[in-house]
């Protein structure tokens, strides 16, 4: 595969709680995943997170806010 200018865009989508550190490390490890996987330059790895309230977010028809 050729490299050139790719643009991947990551969306992830989790439920509120976890630390400004663990974010962190979450979006290094999938840049350098998606970065050795497609040939994508790091520095072209776009990272979206999407955090959800407990109260927004249901499983079963259960919402997690009630677990």
């Amino acid at each position: 595969m050729k490299r050139g200018k790719f643009m991947p865009i990551v969306h992830i989508d989790l439920i509120e709680g976890r630390t400004q550190d663990q974010l962190k490390h979450l979006v290094e490890d999938v840049t350098k995943a998606v970065s050795k996987n497609t040939g994508a330059p790091a520095e072209h790895v776009h990272v979206i997170l999407s955090e959800m309230q407990k109260n927004r977010y249901s499983v079963g028809g259960v919402l997690k806010s009630d677990e």
